[in-house]
Protein backbone atom coordinates (compact mmCIF):
# COMPACT_ATOMS: atom_id res chain seq x y z
CA UNK A 1 0.00 0.00 0.00
CA UNK A 2 1.44 3.24 -0.99
CA UNK A 3 1.18 5.43 1.95
CA UNK A 4 1.94 9.63 2.40
CA UNK A 5 4.71 10.27 4.96
CA UNK A 6 6.25 13.95 5.95
CA UNK A 7 8.62 14.49 8.55
CA UNK A 8 8.95 17.39 11.20
CA UNK A 9 11.63 18.96 13.23
CA UNK A 10 10.48 20.88 16.91
CA UNK A 11 12.75 22.21 19.36
CA UNK A 12 12.54 21.74 23.24
CA UNK A 13 14.77 24.59 24.14
CA UNK A 14 18.12 23.87 22.24
CA UNK A 15 17.12 20.39 21.10
CA UNK A 16 15.92 19.16 18.13
CA UNK A 17 13.51 16.59 18.26
CA UNK A 18 11.88 14.17 15.34
CA UNK A 19 8.30 13.63 14.21
CA UNK A 20 6.70 11.87 11.55
CA UNK A 21 3.70 11.27 10.29
CA UNK A 22 1.98 8.83 8.06
CA UNK A 23 -1.35 9.16 5.94
CA UNK A 24 -3.30 6.89 3.07
CA UNK A 25 -2.98 10.17 1.06
CA UNK A 26 -1.47 13.60 1.20
CA UNK A 27 -3.34 16.20 3.41
CA UNK A 28 -5.53 18.80 1.69
CA UNK A 29 -7.72 21.64 2.88
CA UNK A 30 -11.20 19.30 3.61
CA UNK A 31 -9.40 16.25 4.85
CA UNK A 32 -10.00 15.79 8.54
CA UNK A 33 -9.12 12.17 9.42
CA UNK A 34 -8.34 11.89 13.00
CA UNK A 35 -5.30 11.86 14.49
CA UNK A 36 -3.95 8.87 16.43
CA UNK A 37 -0.30 8.92 17.88
CA UNK A 38 2.12 6.41 18.71
CA UNK A 39 4.66 6.51 21.71
CA UNK A 40 7.58 4.46 22.31
CA UNK A 41 9.18 2.81 24.86
CA UNK A 42 12.65 2.90 26.79
CA UNK A 43 14.54 0.95 23.89
CA UNK A 44 13.82 1.95 20.26
CA UNK A 45 12.82 4.84 18.49
CA UNK A 46 8.83 5.73 17.56
CA UNK A 47 9.75 5.32 13.66
CA UNK A 48 11.55 1.84 14.05
CA UNK A 49 8.94 1.25 16.58
CA UNK A 50 5.80 1.67 14.87
CA UNK A 51 6.81 2.11 10.77
CA UNK A 52 9.14 -0.96 10.74
CA UNK A 53 9.65 -2.79 7.28
CA UNK A 54 10.78 -6.47 7.39
CA UNK A 55 11.88 -8.03 4.19
CA UNK A 56 9.31 -9.83 2.49
CA UNK A 57 6.39 -9.40 4.64
CA UNK A 58 3.87 -6.05 4.42
CA UNK A 59 2.28 -6.51 8.29
CA UNK A 60 4.48 -5.01 10.50
CA UNK A 61 4.11 -1.24 9.79
CA UNK A 62 1.57 -0.11 12.98
CA UNK A 63 1.78 3.32 11.09
CA UNK A 64 0.57 1.77 7.57
CA UNK A 65 -2.30 -0.66 8.93
CA UNK A 66 -4.02 2.51 10.54
CA UNK A 67 -3.45 4.76 7.93
CA UNK A 68 -5.20 2.16 5.66
CA UNK A 69 -7.90 2.52 7.93
CA UNK A 70 -8.14 6.42 7.55
CA UNK A 71 -5.80 8.03 10.24
CA UNK A 72 -3.44 10.72 10.27
CA UNK A 73 -0.63 8.49 12.00
CA UNK A 74 1.71 10.39 14.20
CA UNK A 75 4.73 9.23 15.99
CA UNK A 76 8.22 10.98 17.02
CA UNK A 77 11.69 10.27 18.65
CA UNK A 78 12.40 11.40 22.08
CA UNK A 79 15.44 13.20 23.06
CA UNK A 80 18.22 10.96 22.88
CA UNK A 81 16.50 8.29 20.63
CA UNK A 82 17.04 8.09 16.89
CA UNK A 83 16.84 10.96 14.58
CA UNK A 84 16.20 13.71 17.70
CA UNK A 85 19.29 15.31 19.13
CA UNK A 86 21.29 12.90 21.45
CA UNK A 87 21.99 15.02 24.73
CA UNK A 88 23.58 14.36 28.12
CA UNK A 89 19.70 14.01 29.15
CA UNK A 90 18.67 10.32 30.62
CA UNK A 91 15.23 11.52 28.65
CA UNK A 92 13.14 10.11 31.92
CA UNK A 93 9.56 9.56 31.78
CA UNK A 94 8.67 13.33 32.69
CA UNK A 95 11.14 14.52 29.96
CA UNK A 96 9.14 12.60 27.84
CA UNK A 97 5.92 14.30 28.14
CA UNK A 98 7.64 17.59 27.19
CA UNK A 99 8.68 15.83 24.46
CA UNK A 100 4.99 15.17 23.81
CA UNK A 101 3.83 18.59 24.09
CA UNK A 102 6.18 19.95 21.64
CA UNK A 103 5.21 17.33 18.70
CA UNK A 104 1.36 18.13 19.82
CA UNK A 105 2.14 21.52 19.06
CA UNK A 106 2.97 20.50 15.46
CA UNK A 107 0.14 18.34 15.11
CA UNK A 108 -2.06 21.18 16.26
CA UNK A 109 -0.20 23.32 13.53
CA UNK A 110 -0.44 20.87 10.66
CA UNK A 111 -3.91 19.14 11.32
CA UNK A 112 -6.08 21.76 13.11
CA UNK A 113 -6.77 18.96 15.58
CA UNK A 114 -6.28 19.64 19.46
CA UNK A 115 -7.72 16.21 20.75
CA UNK A 116 -5.39 12.95 19.48
CA UNK A 117 -6.02 9.70 20.32
CA UNK A 118 -2.43 8.31 22.18
CA UNK A 119 -1.30 4.95 22.37
CA UNK A 120 1.97 4.02 24.32
CA UNK A 121 3.49 1.23 25.12
CA UNK A 122 6.07 0.25 28.06
CA UNK A 123 7.78 3.28 29.02
CA UNK A 124 5.73 4.59 26.29
CA UNK A 125 2.53 4.02 28.37
CA UNK A 126 3.99 5.85 30.94
CA UNK A 127 4.91 9.46 28.74
CA UNK A 128 1.80 9.17 27.04
CA UNK A 129 -0.37 8.70 30.24
CA UNK A 130 1.61 11.69 32.40
CA UNK A 131 1.06 14.14 29.23
CA UNK A 132 -2.53 13.10 29.55
CA UNK A 133 -2.66 13.94 33.33
CA UNK A 134 -0.68 17.04 32.58
CA UNK A 135 -2.72 18.39 29.56
CA UNK A 136 -6.38 17.54 30.32
CA UNK A 137 -8.07 17.75 27.22
CA UNK A 138 -5.56 16.95 24.62
CA UNK A 139 -6.20 13.30 24.39
CA UNK A 140 -9.44 12.11 23.47
CA UNK A 141 -9.05 8.57 24.31
CA UNK A 142 -5.72 7.23 25.48
CA UNK A 143 -4.24 2.93 24.87
CA UNK A 144 -1.42 1.62 26.52
CA UNK A 145 0.02 -1.55 27.02
CA UNK A 146 2.70 -2.97 28.75
CA UNK A 147 1.79 -0.69 31.47
CA UNK A 148 3.67 -0.43 35.10
CA UNK A 149 1.81 1.21 38.07
CA UNK A 150 3.63 0.58 41.07
CA UNK A 151 6.07 -2.03 39.93
CA UNK A 152 4.95 -4.30 43.34
CA UNK A 153 6.06 -7.86 42.37
CA UNK A 154 7.35 -7.46 38.75
CA UNK A 155 9.40 -10.20 37.58
CA UNK A 156 11.15 -8.13 35.25
CA UNK A 157 12.01 -4.90 37.49
CA UNK A 158 13.02 -7.10 39.68
CA UNK A 159 15.76 -8.28 37.61
CA UNK A 160 16.40 -4.94 36.92
CA UNK A 161 17.07 -3.19 39.43
CA UNK A 162 20.45 -5.13 39.60
CA UNK A 163 21.54 -2.68 37.54
CA UNK A 164 20.27 0.12 39.56
CA UNK A 165 24.40 1.41 39.96
CA UNK A 166 24.56 1.30 36.49
CA UNK A 167 21.67 3.24 35.19
CA UNK A 168 22.43 5.51 38.22
CA UNK A 169 26.02 6.24 36.76
CA UNK A 170 25.71 7.33 33.51
CA UNK A 171 22.83 8.62 31.41
CA UNK A 172 22.74 5.61 28.22
CA UNK A 173 22.96 1.76 27.83
CA UNK A 174 24.45 0.00 25.16
CA UNK A 175 22.36 -1.32 22.32
CA UNK A 176 23.35 -4.08 20.23
CA UNK A 177 21.53 -6.85 18.28
CA UNK A 178 21.85 -9.43 21.18
CA UNK A 179 19.56 -6.75 23.62
CA UNK A 180 17.36 -6.15 20.92
CA UNK A 181 16.49 -9.97 20.52
CA UNK A 182 16.21 -10.20 24.47
CA UNK A 183 12.94 -7.38 24.01
CA UNK A 184 11.32 -10.37 21.80
CA UNK A 185 11.98 -13.25 23.88
CA UNK A 186 12.78 -12.50 27.60
CA UNK A 187 8.88 -13.28 28.98
CA UNK A 188 8.01 -16.12 26.08
CA UNK A 189 9.92 -17.22 23.43
CA UNK A 190 8.07 -17.78 20.26
CA UNK A 191 5.77 -15.08 21.30
CA UNK A 192 7.36 -12.99 18.21
CA UNK A 193 8.79 -13.95 15.23
CA UNK A 194 13.09 -13.52 15.17
CA UNK A 195 12.92 -11.83 11.53
CA UNK A 196 10.89 -8.82 13.24
CA UNK A 197 13.91 -8.50 15.59
CA UNK A 198 16.49 -8.47 13.47
CA UNK A 199 14.42 -6.02 11.12
CA UNK A 200 14.18 -3.63 14.66
CA UNK A 201 17.69 -3.95 15.47
CA UNK A 202 18.84 -3.06 12.21
CA UNK A 203 16.66 -0.05 12.09
CA UNK A 204 18.33 0.81 15.54
CA UNK A 205 21.52 0.13 15.06
CA UNK A 206 21.67 2.25 11.67
CA UNK A 207 20.52 5.05 14.06
CA UNK A 208 23.61 4.61 17.20
CA UNK A 209 24.78 2.26 19.66
CA UNK A 210 23.24 3.62 23.05
CA UNK A 211 20.23 4.83 24.39
CA UNK A 212 18.70 6.56 27.57
CA UNK A 213 18.27 4.62 30.56
CA UNK A 214 15.83 7.38 32.32
CA UNK A 215 12.74 5.45 32.15
CA UNK A 216 14.81 2.13 33.34
CA UNK A 217 15.70 4.48 36.25
CA UNK A 218 12.56 5.90 36.97
CA UNK A 219 10.74 2.23 36.55
CA UNK A 220 12.91 0.62 39.06
CA UNK A 221 13.69 3.67 41.54
CA UNK A 222 10.85 6.40 41.10
CA UNK A 223 7.53 4.54 40.45
CA UNK A 224 4.74 5.71 40.48
CA UNK A 225 5.01 8.17 38.36
CA UNK A 226 1.58 8.99 37.03
CA UNK A 227 -1.53 9.64 38.68
CA UNK A 228 -4.45 7.33 37.21
CA UNK A 229 -7.04 9.53 39.35
CA UNK A 230 -5.98 12.61 37.10
CA UNK A 231 -6.17 10.85 33.58
CA UNK A 232 -9.99 11.68 33.01
CA UNK A 233 -10.00 10.73 29.33
CA UNK A 234 -11.22 7.23 28.45
CA UNK A 235 -8.35 4.78 29.09
CA UNK A 236 -7.78 1.36 27.37
CA UNK A 237 -5.28 -0.83 29.00
CA UNK A 238 -3.63 -3.75 26.91
CA UNK A 239 -2.27 -6.76 28.63
CA UNK A 240 -0.55 -9.63 26.69
CA UNK A 241 -0.42 -12.55 28.33
CA UNK A 242 3.31 -13.43 29.02
CA UNK A 243 4.09 -10.06 29.79
CA UNK A 244 6.26 -9.92 32.70
CA UNK A 245 6.55 -5.59 33.44
CA UNK A 246 3.70 -5.96 35.88
CA UNK A 247 1.43 -7.96 37.99
CA UNK A 248 -2.37 -8.09 37.10
CA UNK A 249 -2.96 -6.91 40.55
CA UNK A 250 -0.50 -3.68 40.28
CA UNK A 251 -2.56 -3.00 36.80
CA UNK A 252 -6.03 -3.73 38.22
CA UNK A 253 -5.20 -1.50 40.97
CA UNK A 254 -4.59 1.34 38.29
CA UNK A 255 -7.63 0.78 36.46
CA UNK A 256 -9.88 1.11 39.65
CA UNK A 257 -8.73 4.56 39.92
CA UNK A 258 -8.94 6.18 36.37
CA UNK A 259 -12.10 8.22 36.89
CA UNK A 260 -13.55 7.85 33.19
CA UNK A 261 -16.20 5.11 33.18
CA UNK A 262 -15.46 4.84 29.52
CA UNK A 263 -12.34 2.04 29.81
CA UNK A 264 -11.47 -1.12 29.39
CA UNK A 265 -8.85 -3.57 30.37
CA UNK A 266 -8.17 -6.20 27.47
CA UNK A 267 -6.53 -9.50 28.64
CA UNK A 268 -4.74 -10.71 24.99
CA UNK A 269 -3.30 -14.38 24.57
CA UNK A 270 -0.33 -15.45 22.61
CA UNK A 271 1.37 -11.83 22.88
CA UNK A 272 3.99 -11.21 25.95
CA UNK A 273 5.65 -7.18 26.55
CA UNK A 274 6.66 -6.58 22.40
CA UNK A 275 3.18 -6.89 21.83
CA UNK A 276 2.68 -4.81 18.61
CA UNK A 277 5.17 -6.57 17.13
CA UNK A 278 4.15 -10.09 18.37
CA UNK A 279 3.23 -13.09 15.81
CA UNK A 280 -0.65 -11.75 17.20
CA UNK A 281 -0.49 -8.21 17.24
CA UNK A 282 -3.84 -8.00 14.86
CA UNK A 283 -5.64 -9.30 17.56
CA UNK A 284 -3.97 -5.90 19.22
CA UNK A 285 -4.51 -3.73 16.58
CA UNK A 286 -7.93 -4.92 16.40
CA UNK A 287 -8.37 -4.15 19.83
CA UNK A 288 -6.88 -0.61 19.84
CA UNK A 289 -9.62 -0.34 16.95
CA UNK A 290 -12.51 -1.54 18.48
CA UNK A 291 -12.04 1.50 21.04
CA UNK A 292 -11.20 4.01 18.91
CA UNK A 293 -14.31 3.42 17.09
CA UNK A 294 -16.47 3.00 20.10
CA UNK A 295 -20.01 4.84 19.71
CA UNK A 296 -20.56 8.12 21.66
CA UNK A 297 -23.33 7.95 24.72
CA UNK A 298 -26.31 8.69 24.22
CA UNK A 299 -28.09 10.81 26.79
CA UNK A 300 -30.16 9.08 29.42
CA UNK A 301 -33.06 10.54 30.71
CA UNK A 302 -33.40 11.13 34.04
Amino acid sequence: MAVWSAEYHGKKGQVQLYVYRKRAVAPSGGDTRPVLFFVHGSSASGRSSFDLHVPGRADYSLMDHFAGLGYDVWTMDHEGYGRSDRTPSNSDISSGADDLAVAMSIVERETRHRQVRMYGGSSGALRAALYAQRNPGRVERLMVSALVYTGAGSPTLEKRREKLPEYRASHVRKLDRPFVHSMFTRDKPGTSEMIAADALADAELALGNTIPNGTYLDMCANLPVIDPAKIACPVQILRGEYDGIATEADLLDFFSRLPSKDKQFVFISGLAHAATLGINRHKFWHAMQSFMTMPANRAIAS
